[in-house]
């Protein structure tokens, strides 16, 4: 699972894979909505990331 969190930061790293105009989403260029759509993605991959890691349930105040 945590190799999920290498591809925000590979997919932002590669920026010739990102830096064209088109194709545009409301008026922005791909380059900036690409950058805009991983913030959301990337969340949802540490959550995912998260959620799969055992957790102690243990209560501290025991």
């Amino acid at each position: 699972m945590w190799v999920l969190l290498l591809l925000p930061f590979i997919a932002l790293l590669w920026v010739p894979f990102y830096d064209v105009t088109r194709p545009t989403f409301l008026g922005f260029p791909f380059f900036y909505w690409y950058q805009f759509a991983w913030i959301p993605l990337s969340s949802f991959l540490i959550w995912l990331t998260y959620k799969a890691q055992p957790h102690d349930d243990a209560d501290p105040a025991d």
